[in-house]
């Protein structure tokens, strides 16, 4: 099933009821929002991302997961359940993680897979610029380099 299209007003549009939300209570957990990055990530997505492949990350995932297919009330639903820094939707090929670098091993272990059973789709791991300096990060891209 191929995920609709987005705009960049219709992300920060979501991402500003999210805000709502929030200062009015209705979530009390942490909130990490996507934020100046809808026209590149749109581009990524329309260009580099099929319906088949992994999207993996860290705590900024609302507009993956948007851009991805989950459908805007699940999101939502997750969010306000106090899943926003950690949002996990498999049946989308959505897998983040709160834990600086903890989606890295998962992602290079899922790309192996995917590899080892001949498949052709790939895994497409987002990560802030503190993530790449940890050592998990160079272990995985290490790792992932030498075993293509």
């Amino acid at each position: 099933m191929a995920a609709r299209e987005w705009t960049a007003e219709e992300l920060i549009s979501f991402e500003e009821e999210i805000v709502r939300l929030f200062e009015d209570r209705q979530i009390r957990s942490p909130v990490h929002l996507d934020n100046g990055n809808e026209t590149p990530l749109i581009e990524v997505f329309s260009k580099y991302v099929k319906a088949d492949d992994w999207v993996m990350g860290s705590w900024r995932m609302h507009y993956k997961c948007l851009l991805h297919g989950v459908p805007q009330d699940r999101l939502k639903g997750a969010i306000l359940e106090g899943r926003s820094i950690a949002l996990c939707f498999p049946e989308y090929r959505i897998v983040s993680s709160a834990i600086v670098g903890g989606i890295l091993p998962v992602a290079v272990g899922v790309a192996l897979a995917i590899k080892r059973s001949g498949g052709t789709n790939k895994v497409v791991c987002f990560l802030g610029d503190m993530t790449s300096e940890t050592g998990i990060f160079y272990e995985c891209q290490k790792y992932a380099f030498h075993y293509d």
